[in-house]
């Protein structure tokens, strides 16, 4: 899949919520926090069905759109691509950056340990 801008990613953030729906609600949905019109609504949703990020079906006179990824799998791909281009594929670096810049609460260190110890827990698993 092609990169996906911030303002798209606005628009599928929307679609992941709830899908499918036609311009017009999308619109209505990003209105409270953005300054866009139906026409530059309808611009993003053509640049994400061309991106094959989104399908069309047609439901009388409107295209219904919904998302084509989900957003766990555009996530892991979003967050592979940042590890890559900035440390190397190395998630490591990438968890100590975002800690150092905004630290971590206790639960996201409790997520992290545990996350660790099912990786870890998987991995035993698989030598067997």
């Amino acid at each position: 899949m092609k990169k996906i801008t911030q303002a798209e990613l606005n628009v599928m953030e929307v679609l992941w919520e709830n899908s499918p729906q036609p311009a017009s609600d999308i619109a209505r949905s990003l209105a409270t926090q953005k300054q866009w019109n139906i026409k530059t609504v309808k611009t993003l949703l053509s640049r994400l069905v061309d991106k094959n990020a989104l399908s069309t079906t047609k439901d009388g006179r409107r295209f219904l759109y919904a998302p084509l990824i989900s957003r766990d799998i555009y996530a892991r791909k979003a967050a592979r691509t940042l590890s890559d281009r900035l440390f190397g594929g190395r998630a490591t670096p990438l968890v100590a950056h975002l800690a150092e810049g905004r630290g971590l609460s206790d639960e996201d260190i409790a997520d992290l340990e545990k996350l660790l110890s099912d990786l870890k827990r998987e991995g035993l698993k698989n030598e067997r």
